[in-house]
C-alpha cells in the first residue's frame, strides 16, 4: 500500500456525512415549520400544509357551500389539499434535494 495513495480519509468522511445528516435534520425541522397553501374553485377553497405535509388549516368561502350540492364542495377540498400537498413536495425537493443527493454520493458509509 501507498500511504496516502489515494485512500480516502474515514474519519473526514465520517465527519463530512455526520454533517450532511445534521444539514438534513435541520432542513426537515424547517420544512414542518413552514407552511404552504393550495387552493381550488378559482380561491374559493383553500389548504394550509407544512411543508412536511401536515394539513395546517383549511378556509372554503360561503359562497362554495351549497347543501344541495356537497360532492362538489367535498371535491373542491380535496383539490386543495392536493395542490398544497404538491407544494409541499415542491418544497421537499428544494431544500431536501441537494441534501439527499449528497448523501447518496457517499456510498459505502454506514447510514
Amino acid at each position: 500500500m501507498i500511504p496516502g495513495g489515494g485512500q480516502p480519509n474515514m474519519q473526514q468522511l465520517l465527519q463530512q456525512a455526520q454533517k450532511m445528516q445534521q444539514d438534513l435534520a435541520e432542513a426537515q425541522e424547517e420544512l414542518a415549520r413552514t407552511e404552504v397553501d393550495g387552493q381550488a374553485g378559482g380561491g374559493l377553497v383553500k389548504a394550509t400544509v407544512t411543508g412536511s405535509g401536515e394539513l395546517r388549516s383549511l378556509v372554503i368561502d360561503p359562497k362554495a357551500v351549497d347543501p344541495e350540492d356537497t360532492e362538489t364542495l367535498a371535491d373542491l377540498v380535496v383539490a386543495a389539499v392536493q395542490a398544497a400537498n404538491e407544494n409541499a413536495q415542491q418544497l421537499q425537493q428544494q431544500k431536501l434535494g441537494p441534501l439527499a443527493q449528497g448523501l447518496g454520493g457517499m456510498s459505502g458509509l454506514p447510514f
